[in-house]
């Protein structure tokens, strides 16, 4: 049995170490954020923080989440209550600033892909606060085995919502 931690939870795991960490999450303990786009870690729909660096949960063995912090969409806002020292009260009726600005700036079209470009964002944002656009299309393009796919197309909402939520980090959290 494997223990993991997810979203600040500590959970038991029966599936078998070597078991794609996208698998534990959705079918074992309930976590539908990630989305199984190709299976083979080229689209980022299942992308995840692991540690506060983004993986493919797709090709991530469930082993290699021991000992460390998964954190997927339904984990933002409590990550980001934890970053700001909020009080439990403040923290239940509080969004990510990324949540805020995708909310704002209405970027998912079929949204298959915006949980992995939502890990993204944060990722990108809690090491450089204020990125440029071409940081962002960098970030977004050349920092993992591949570059993020939206079937879509809604790259241009993507950029202007990674923006807007540097603007509201930069706040505090919501406007």
């Amino acid at each position: 049995m494997l223990t993991i931690s997810v979203n600040g939870q500590k959970r038991q795991v029966s599936s078998p170490e070597g078991t794609p960490l996208l698998y534990v999450l959705r079918n074992e303990l309930g976590v539908d954020s990630p989305q199984f786009g190709c299976g083979m870690a080229q689209c980022g729909a299942c992308s995840i923080l692991l540690d506060g660096k983004e993986v493919r949960s797709c090709i991530t063995p469930a082993m290699m989440a021991a000992g460390k912090e998964i954190t997927t969409i339904e984990g933002l806002s409590a990550r980001w209550a934890q970053q700001k020292h909020l009080s439990p009260a403040q923290a239940a009726k509080t969004l990510h600033p990324v949540q805020e600005a995708w909310i704002e700036q209405q970027t998912p079209l079929c949204g298959i892909c915006q949980s992995g470009m939502m890990i993204k964002a944060t990722e990108l944002l809690e090491s450089n606060p204020n990125p440029s656009v071409e940081q962002i299309k960098d970030a977004f393009t050349n920092s993992a085995p591949s570059p993020r796919l939206c079937r879509c197309g809604s790259y241009i909402a993507i950029i202007d919502a990674v923006r807007f939520a540097s603007t509201l980090m930069a706040k505090g959290g919501a406007q």
